[in-house]
């Protein structure tokens, strides 16, 4: 073969294996952008997953921010912000089975704190829930307005709990109104807010969610089985 053939041949054979690299990239990067695409997806429509989720059908024996049998072997006091994403998911996803198979069961008494991190709310919002919160409380609803505000959460401080939104879930519960509005007007239940607050600082809490089963420190979301674990190791502690 003449030494310009020889050297043709060479080059062609390099050009297609940089090009075959070059596909090769493109598909790459093109799969790379598809999974972050996917993902940032995911990420705007779970809010909208959420929505409607409205915990529990029932909260046994609830009284304002507690439920269930108040002598029963296991009390769990649960510290959590209004805003905090991972309490969301905690009120969505694991509560309902608790409620359910312990709570119910008269094995579980439940007491919900609203806390923010190190006992600073993570925002004005965060305040203005919470005593929403206690004034439908006043009313014996506290628990569904708790559901509704998890309900709705999108994101912190992003307006989804301004006045407007919180007299609308008021009214979406079937509340006084007017009971209601002159609650959450005079912040009827500041002793209510503080109550938790200093419990909460009282026990050294810097992160919510967070947990206290029989005393015993718990922090972050826990999926159900592993909370089930947690409160299976307080019933056996007490047998």
């Amino acid at each position: 073969m003449p030494k310009h053939q020889e050297t043709l041949s060479k080059r062609q054979v390099i050009k297609q294996e940089r090009a075959k690299r070059q596909k090769r990239q493109r598909i790459t990067t093109m799969l790379i952008v598809c999974g972050v695409a996917i993902v940032v997806i995911a990420l705007m429509i779970f809010p909208s997953m959420t929505t409607g989720n409205k915990g529990p059908s029932s909260r046994p024996n609830a009284d304002w921010n507690a439920m269930g049998d108040p002598n029963a072997p296991v009390i769990i006091e649960e510290y959590s912000d209004f805003q905090c994403p991972y309490c969301q998911m905690f009120s969505l996803r694991t509560e309902p089975s608790v409620v359910e198979d312990y709570v119910k069961t008269g094995k579980v008494y439940f007491v919900f704190y609203p806390y923010g991190p190190g006992g600073y709310y993570i925002g004005p919002e965060s305040y203005d829930a919470t005593k929403s919160a206690f004034c439908a409380g006043e009313q014996g609803k506290f628990w569904e307005y708790k559901d509704m505000l998890y309900s709705h959460l999108t994101g912190e401080n992003v307006g989804d709990f301004v006045e407007s939104n919180l007299m609308a879930f008021a009214e979406e519960i079937e509340l006084d109104m007017t009971r209601f509005k002159t609650c959450y007007n005079e912040n009827t239940y500041e002793d209510k807010m503080l109550e938790g607050i200093n419990k909460g600082i009282e026990a050294e809490i810097n992160g919510t969610p967070a947990f206290l089963i029989n005393g015993k420190l718990i922090m972050g979301y826990l999926p159900y089985e592993n909370f089930k674990k947690e409160i299976e190791a307080a019933l056996a502690a007490v047998e």
